[in-house]
């Protein structure tokens, strides 16, 4: 289990989809609030909007729920003013950890984040403490029903995307951050809507960690995902698949 896979292997593991919903709709929300405010409301003239609907539609959320959030964050209403803030800092093992976070109140979410870290065996650090360990790419992933492994490779390299990844599971087109939105839109043409379409920070290498430091920092990261306000957690950790089953069980 490498750690840029976003935990979601933690989330089936713990049967956790259907507690969490409305956890992972008021993250949804704040990203679709945020969007619209700071672009047009228009999901086709604002691409970060346009990322917020399709995963948002992927999460089963009403049609109702989706354009109310749009509204809220267009000024139609009253709405929370979201900041977006980057922590950075160190898990157990070493294992360095970005936290992407929408908060309406910094200081609440700053010692949310920092509580996690501290009473898991991490520290954290400044901003760009861990994140010259990333790179900032696109990532764009599809269905593997979408199209044969050379049908998606001739189309993201004609796009203008680096690189693209097909296996049983699906397609990853990976581009950088400034073709990111060129090679979504061109990719959507011919194929649709992609599963999900975000830039993201991706380890240079992963660190692999024993049972007992996996142990603590699965639990550290959980604890970051339940955050309300954290929409994102990127880790440069590989746990061994027997580990995770032993963890699992």
């Amino acid at each position: 289990m490498a750690g840029h896979s976003q935990f979601k292997n933690i989330m089936h593991r713990k049967g956790a989809q259907d507690a969490k919903r409305a956890k992972i709709f008021t993250k949804l929300i704040r990203e679709l609030t945020t969007a619209a405010r700071t672009g047009l409301p228009d999901p086709a003239a604002n691409p970060r909007l346009r990322a917020a609907v399709v995963a948002a539609r992927q999460a089963n959320m009403s049609k109702d729920t989706v354009e109310r959030a749009i509204k809220r964050g267009a000024g139609a209403g009253e709405a929370e003013n979201y900041v977006e803030v980057r922590y950075e800092g160190y898990g157990a093992g070493g294992i360095a950890v970005i936290v992407e976070a929408l908060t309406d109140n910094r200081n609440r979410t700053a010692s949310d984040v920092r509580s996690a870290f501290t009473k898991h065996g991490g520290s954290l650090g400044e901003t760009g403490s861990v994140s010259f360990m990333f790179d900032r790419v696109g990532q764009i992933a599809y269905a593997a029903d979408k199209a044969t492994p050379e049908a998606m490779f001739e189309a993201a390299l004609e796009a203008g995307a680096d690189d693209c990844h097909s296996d049983a599971e699906g397609h990853e087109v990976t581009a950088a951050p400034d073709a990111f939105i060129a090679v979504r839109e061109a990719l959507e043409k011919r194929f649709g809507d992609p599963q999900s379409a975000k830039v993201i920070w991706r380890p240079h290498n992963t660190v692999p960690v024993d049972e007992e430091r996996a142990a603590t920092l699965l639990k550290m990261l959980e604890v970051l995902e339940d955050s309300d306000d954290v929409q994102n957690v990127y880790a440069n950790f590989e746990i061994a698949d027997e580990i995770m089953q032993k963890l699992s069980a």
